[in-house]
């Protein structure tokens, strides 16, 4: 049972560049008096999505962003860089494994 005490956090909705883009393509579609508010009803959005967002499809924000991930981008020389240590270690450790190996038959070579 949850603490009455503690009111819940409201959680922000975010939307895809897709989805965004869909709606307002939808939009430009409604022609009849009534179509956008029904539009917009069904979406659960308000019109100040469709305000911002329209901003952002005239910029052409909008279609760049449908195939661009967020977050960090990857460092291709940190990459490179991590890959290269991680090849020397693996190295490092073949080369060991081969001296015992060199070592083990220069001790069976001298037994009778």
């Amino acid at each position: 049972m949850p603490d009455p005490e503690i009111a819940p956090r409201a959680k922000r909705r975010t939307f895809p560049a897709k989805y965004k883009l869909h709606i307002v393509e939808a939009a430009q579609r409604c022609k009849n008096p009534g179509e956008l508010g029904s539009l917009l009803r069904k979406e659960g959005l308000y019109s100040s999505h469709l305000a911002s967002w329209r901003k952002l499809y005239e910029r052409g924000a909008l279609k760049e962003l449908s195939d661009t991930k967020r977050g960090r981008k990857k460092n291709p020389d940190r990459q490179s860089k991590l890959a290269l240590e991680k090849l020397e270690r693996e190295n490092q450790r073949l080369r060991k494994k081969l001296w015992q190996a060199e070592k083990v038959i220069e001790v069976q070579k001298n037994l009778p």
